[in-house]
């Protein structure tokens, strides 16, 4: 069990029981088996036998979600411990903002050479971008890139084979 008997009492006032089902019995072990899927990141087929079947877990989940179960029950939470004057709500903050983390926050470590590069790289691309590397010549076509070191004439571009 993930639950103590103590927050299984709290929680499951917040939980409706229809007219057929399911067993209340039933719902800690459902509750839980929510619990584990959020808890651990897994698939719901991933889910153990023990909390039963995982498509049964899984539809329970949605009525609650449908019902409003979850908010009720946060609020509930935050005013239980409101109460107890354990809460501080000037703490809390909920945004949807994405931030794009550097490379070492995912473990990825590169040398300053490969870093240099990298930024170099990057700014040349800038530099043809903002120059209009993709302007059409008079022939209406976007002109071929020319490697670094060579001219026009070294490519072959504009010579009579003859």
């Amino acid at each position: 069990m993930q639950l103590t008997d103590d927050e299984w009492e709290f929680i499951g006032l917040y939980l409706p029981i229809g007219e057929y089902g399911p067993y209340p019995e039933r719902l800690r072990q459902q509750f839980e088996g929510v619990i584990w899927r959020f808890k651990t990141g897994g698939q719901w087929r991933e889910m153990p036998q023990e909390f039963g079947a995982w498509s049964t877990v899984h539809n329970r989940f949605r009525q609650w979600r449908d019902a409003g179960v979850f908010e009720a029950l946060l609020e509930g939470l935050i005013a239980e411990a409101a109460k107890r004057g354990e809460v501080d709500l000037s703490l809390v903050s909920i945004d949807s903002t994405t931030a794009r983390a550097h490379h070492d926050a995912a473990g990825m470590h590169l040398g300053q050479d490969v870093i240099t590069a990298l930024e170099k790289a990057a700014a040349e691309e800038e530099k043809a971008r903002s120059k209009g590397a993709t302007s059409k010549n008079n022939t209406g076509r976007t002109p071929r890139a020319i490697p670094s070191g060579r001219s026009d004439d070294a490519s072959g571009v504009g010579e009579n084979s003859g």
